[in-house]
């Protein structure tokens, strides 16, 4: 069957100037000449071809128009033009006439096949990565510290009691392990040496310790060394100061007895003599509360120190205090023997380390004891007063007994609201509903705030926060002056530790008449304890009269004063 251009070309074809049929030539009319316009027979034979010509590119384009919109099917319906926003079926390319433009690189790639040879389908058929899913959590029940759960109440005091020894001693691993290596290389090349630690109490200075000691025997064991011997003492045991060394010495000879001699003297042959000290295994001395051997002479001190230095001892010495700069202040002569101990400070727990201490010690417990912001409440008072981990376990007891003592009143109500009235049933049940809810609570933020009161709240910190500026600039130049093991010094020293905040904060001190009146007055109020019979009021003995926490405590809400104290 013949296409709609061979007809149209045919027909054409007839119809052309100079073909068999018709050689008459048409005529033209110009609009400026109603006249005919004679051509010749080539010039129309020309115009003929050309017009044929154009008239088959024409039918090509339409053709090829009809087949894009029938398809392969012949429907030569024309459909409605379809936009680009018609998202239910993709947008073909426009055929145009040749030469065709080269297409675009999102239409060629819309156009070619979603096959798995060009690699568009194996990439969509990819699938996506699962979003992290994080793990459930465990959600403990509340505690029931009444009735037959009162065991429970016993259990989480136990927990957090002082004499409880945790299994891992938290946030103090940099330190252990400078212990630990310390010994550990004492031990290998077989030498003596002595080791100050020290910072404020509460630090976990004596816990580290025993860790040190436990993990320096199983290293010992499993390194094939010869096990020490361990020797621990507190050393406010001890009768006199000089006993440290007869215990040490009963530690290497069980049965040697001094005659006419002292346990320092056979101490200091043993150490000093290479055929007695042969077979002697190497002995470790963890002297706590070591700042109570220190005498006027200082001699004790200075002899047990001392030990480490023989050419054959064996003493590795470990002694622990709360005093900063007692290898400085109490052992000058040790400095010039260059024999100055190894020292490492045990820094104030931070607020963290005090929460997350308190957890660990509450996290193998199968309930919930506290709300998480009166531990947090709790960890940030006892770090900004001191850092002392055993006042935040004495604090976390007391608030659990703030509880205990609130369940108990409320029992005692209702008992008491059920004998007076047992026949209103309305409020025995709201009453029972009351204990109930209160039967499973836990340490509420209150309870934590009460018993910080308790703690800190006490009348001398009042005294303290009502005294004038002055007198307050005294009592933080008395704290920091006898920080350490200074007991009591002279009001002329004194007034120097006071001048001398008074300097760096650039505030006029007062003179020094008033400076001693500002004195008696504060021993008037028995926050400080003046001495002596001197007539100079600068050369009697001052004493501070409260503890350094009470001031801390007081003052650490203004900033002057916290920078004064640091």
């Amino acid at each position: 069957m013949p296409s709609i251009a061979d007809r149209s070309v045919e027909k054409l074809e007839s119809n052309a100037p100079g073909s068999a049929g018709d050689s008459t030539l048409p005529k033209r009319r110009l609009r400026s000449n109603s006249s005919p316009m004679k051509l010749s027979p080539m010039k129309c034979k020309r115009v003929a071809v050309a017009s044929v010509a154009k008239f088959r590119g024409v039918a090509a384009e339409l053709e090829s128009r009809v087949e894009e919109v029938g398809g392969c099917s012949g429907d030569l319906t024309p459909q409605k033009r379809k936009l680009r926003s018609d998202s239910s079926s993709p947008m073909k390319p426009r055929p145009v006439s040749s030469p065709m433009k080269p297409k675009s690189a999102r239409r060629r790639l819309k156009s070619c096949t979603n096959t798995s040879e060009n690699g568009i389908e194996k990439y969509f058929s990819q699938k996506k990565p699962q979003a992290f899913v994080k793990p459930p959590v465990v959600v403990k029940p509340n505690w029931n510290p009444r009735g037959k759960y009162k065991e429970q109440m016993r259990i989480v005091k136990e927990a957090l009691h002082l004499s409880t020894v945790p299994s891992t001693v938290t946030c103090r691993d940099v330190e252990q392990k400078r212990v630990l290596e310390f010994c550990k290389s004492c031990i290998e090349q077989e030498k003596a040496g002595s080791l100050y630690v020290c910072r404020c109490p509460g630090t976990g200075k004596s816990l580290s310790m025993d860790k040190v000691k436990q993990l320096l025997v199983n290293w010992a064991g499993e390194g094939g060394f010869q096990e020490p011997d361990v020797l621990e003492l507190n050393c406010t045991s001890l009768t006199k100061t000089s006993d440290i060394f007869t215990k040490i010495l009963a530690k290497h000879q069980p049965h040697k007895k001094a005659n006419g001699t002292t346990s320092l003297q056979l101490l200091q042959k043993l150490y000093s003599q290479k055929t007695q000290s042969d077979g002697t295994k190497m002995m470790l001395v963890i002297a706590d509360e070591l700042d109570y051997l220190i005498t006027k002479d200082r001699a004790v001190l200075h002899d047990l120190f001392m030990l480490t230095t023989y050419p054959f001892s064996r003493c590795i010495l470990l002694g622990v205090a709360n005093a900063i700069d007692l290898a400085d202040r109490f052992v000058p002569k040790l400095q010039s023997l260059n024999c100055k101990p190894m020292v490492i400070t045990f820094r104030a727990y931070s607020k963290d380390q005090i929460l997350k201490i308190l957890q660990e010690r509450l996290v193998a417990l199968p309930y919930t004891v506290f709300q998480p912001h009166a531990l947090e409440l709790c960890a940030r008072k006892v770090a900004a007063a001191s850092g002392d981990m055993r006042k935040a376990l004495c604090i976390s007891r007391s608030a659990i007994e703030m509880l205990e003592a609130e369940l108990r009143e409320s029992t005692d109500k209702l008992n008491l609201s059920t004998v007076e009235n047992p026949f209103s049933e309305q409020q025995t049940a709201s009453a029972l509903s009351l204990v109930k809810k209160q039967e499973t609570d836990v340490v509420r933020i209150d309870h934590m705030a009460v018993a910080l009161s308790k703690t800190f709240k006490s009348p001398v910190v009042d005294t303290i926060q009502c005294l004038p500026q002055h007198q307050q600039i005294i009592m933080c130049s008395a704290a920091k002056h006898f920080r350490g093991v200074k007991k009591d010094t002279t009001i002329g020293e004194l007034n120097k530790s006071y001048l001398d905040i008074c300097k760096s904060t650039l505030i006029p001190p007062v003179g020094s008449f008033e400076f001693s009146s500002m004195c008696k007055v504060l021993n008037d109020q028995g926050l400080l304890k003046l001495s002596g019979q001197s007539r100079d009021i600068k050369s009697k003995r001052v004493t501070l009269n409260v503890d350094e926490g009470d001031i801390t405590f007081a003052l650490q809400g203004i900033r002057f004063f916290r920078t004064c104290l640091e």
